[in-house]
């Protein structure tokens, strides 16, 4: 038997994995443990999660990039902005990036703690190559080009690479500071959000832009004429003058962009103007165009079927579907913890076939990601324990059946659900296990579950979990997407409106997650129970969280959680809590409500 354990740490989404003759087994982020939301400290409870589940010798430790390598790029940025740059310089000696051995002590001291034993093989990655196995070995293809693209790895921001078997060769990469990942991000950061975690909102926001409108058209061409300079290949090059992250640790030059866009930054937290709306539109524009025309570059020079895709621009469900649609591939699959949790995996994989020399077998159908549900399960002993140390009120089902209609029957009259059952989810989609469930119906739903129970921006939106079955009949391209990594129209009904409005965005569109029998039985019965009350056969889905906290890992989480949103039931595993059971003296101090 071999026992590959990987890791990513020290920048942010720390998680581990642990592969067991080339099966993932497990996989986890640190935050969920931590509570500390994108944790980027070495994950050492997540880790002591994936080790229990294949207790024994682990054969290989991979890290998923070089901190050599990475040191240098960070030196040789500093060392090029002089005599400017003394913010970025203070932040990475404050990172460790400048220490002669950045992050292995630390590594190796967690491991040690962790019981590895130290002469386990430690294996070094490198960035985008941990992204492109975490896409390549775990999807059902046998052969497929491999796309990746985020911020900057250590010296790659773009890679493209074939898998073919076994093997994973690296054909193109675009470097360090040209890189989409950071135009993206610098359009967040002017729009008004936070870098590194703000990118989906910004891609929520774009949807109110007027894609028909002249303010868009000439935006954009802004943004092509100034910002980056794109050729047919999707290769592209930044005009650093309008960017600052290579020299003063913050990512644009502020003023440079207002000129250019004739607006000033949104504030944080204010309002949207259309302006910002226009211009989040624009740089979508933009990236999906780059995107595509490397998915076509990818589909030339491989000339394989399909194509996979990772890193943080891969969790752009937007870019992704045009690809799907344009690229000229058979199939395409995204990695769903496509971000630098996903790097945990990738490293894992790497170190198996192209380090050890493992043949990989049949490529796993569909997939062999499991659904993304390789984190821990929350046992009964837990919930009964919680009941008792609270004081709290929950029926429990002896029979799983009963529960399920009970709990759609709520869902059906317009009751909020948490809903934790089985393993946690990899990676930040909530795919039915750790999710607060509502009634798609009402039109207003959108709203007040933004303000009453995520209390986050109202034009955030929410997705829909369908019976795979049925989406044919409501969405216009029924494009399979178990990780919520794809978008299509949505299907209006007799009334001119779809059957689900609540999770339908402003533009008509759905990130949808078809939800299959064999994927998630429980949760399909659930939703195959509200489709016979109801005739509506999606929920809205939404991550078991509130704004600033991760998504929820134990029982205590969910009915903190639970507790502190308002919501109306909340459901882990067999036992369901009731919110007008809870009564005061529950609201323990380390329960907080505001």
């Amino acid at each position: 038997m071999s026992t590959v354990l990987g890791i990513s740490a020290f920048y942010h989404d720390s998680a581990a994995a642990l592969l067991v003759d080339g099966r993932l087994v497990a996989a986890a982020q640190e935050e969920r443990f931590s509570r500390r939301k994108h944790d980027p400290a070495f994950p050492a409870q997540a880790l002591r999660y994936v080790l229990g589940q294949a207790p024994g010798r682990v054969d290989a430790v991979a890290y998923y990039e070089s901190p050599w390598l990475k040191r240098r790029r960070v030196r040789a940025t500093l060392l090029g902005a002089a005599p400017h740059g003394r913010r970025a310089f203070d932040l990475a000696v404050r990172g460790g990036l400048l220490r002669r051995e950045p992050a292995v002590p630390a590594l190796r001291a967690g491991l040690r703690t962790a019981g590895v034993p130290a002469d386990v093989p430690l294996l070094w990655s490198r960035h985008h190559l941990s992204h492109a196995a975490s896409a390549y070995y775990p999807s059902p293809f046998d052969d497929a080009a491999v796309l990746t693209a985020d911020g900057v790895g250590e010296h790659t921001t773009t890679g493209l690479f074939h898998g073919r078997g076994s093997k994973l060769r690296a054909l193109f990469e675009q470097r360090f500071p040209h890189s989409l990942g950071l135009l993206y991000s610098g359009a967040t950061y002017f729009c008004g959000f936070k870098v590194d975690s703000g990118e989906y909102k910004l891609m929520g926001l774009t949807s109110y832009g007027d894609r028909a409108g002249a303010r868009t058209a000439e935006l954009r061409r802004r943004i092509l004429d100034h910002l980056i300079d794109l050729r047919a290949d999707g290769s592209f090059a930044l005009d650093l003058r309008y960017f600052a992250f290579h020299r003063d640790g913050s990512i644009i030059d502020v003023p440079r962009w207002e000129r250019l866009f004739e607006m000033p930054r949104r504030t944080p937290e204010s309002g949207v103007p259309t302006a910002h709306a226009d211009l989040a539109l624009a740089f979508q524009q933009v990236a999906e165009e780059v995107m595509l025309r490397l998915a076509r570059l990818a589909r030339r020079t491989t000339g394989a079927p399909d194509l996979c895709l990772a890193g943080g621009v891969a969790l752009n469900c937007v870019a992704n579907t045009r690809i799907a649609r344009e690229a000229g591939f058979d199939r395409v699959w995204v990695q769903p913890a496509a971000g630098d949790a996903g790097g945990a995996v990738g490293a894992a994989y790497a170190a198996h076939h192209l380090s050890l020399g493992a043949a990989r077998p049949a490529p796993s159908v569909p997939d062999g990601m499991s659904g993304a549900y390789l984190g821990p399960y929350v046992p009964s002993s837990a919930v009964e324990e919680l009941i008792t140390r609270y004081g709290a009120r929950a029926t429990r089902y002896d029979d799983p059946r009963a529960l399920v209609v009970d709990v759609a029957a709520d869902l059906a009259a317009g009751r909020v659900v948490g809903w934790v059952q089985g393993r946690m989810e990899f990676g930040p989609r909530a795919l039915g296990n750790r999710s607060i469930l509502a009634d798609p119906r009402n039109p207003a739903a959108k709203e007040w579950l933004n303000a009453r129970i995520k209390a986050r921006e109202d034009f955030r939106p929410f997705a829909p979990s369908i019976l795979a079955e049925t989406a044919a009949d409501h969405l216009a391209e029924p494009v399979v997407s178990p990780y919520m990594t794809f978008t299509t129209a949505v299907r209006t009904g007799p009334t001119a409106a779809p059957a689900f409005p609540a999770a339908v965005h402003v533009d008509g569109t759905a990130r949808h997650h078809t939800v299959d029998r064999h994927a998630n039985p429980r949760f399909h019965r659930l939703l195959a129970e509200f489709h016979r009350l109801t005739g509506c056969p999606a929920l809205v889905n939404t991550s078991f969280n509130v704004r600033g906290e991760p998504i929820v890992a134990t029982a205590d989480d969910a009915y903190r959680c639970f507790l502190r949103a308002g919501m109306d039931r909340l459901v882990i595993g067999e036992h369901v809590f009731r919110l007008e059971d809870q009564t005061a003296d529950l609201i323990h101090p380390d329960l907080p409500l505001d």
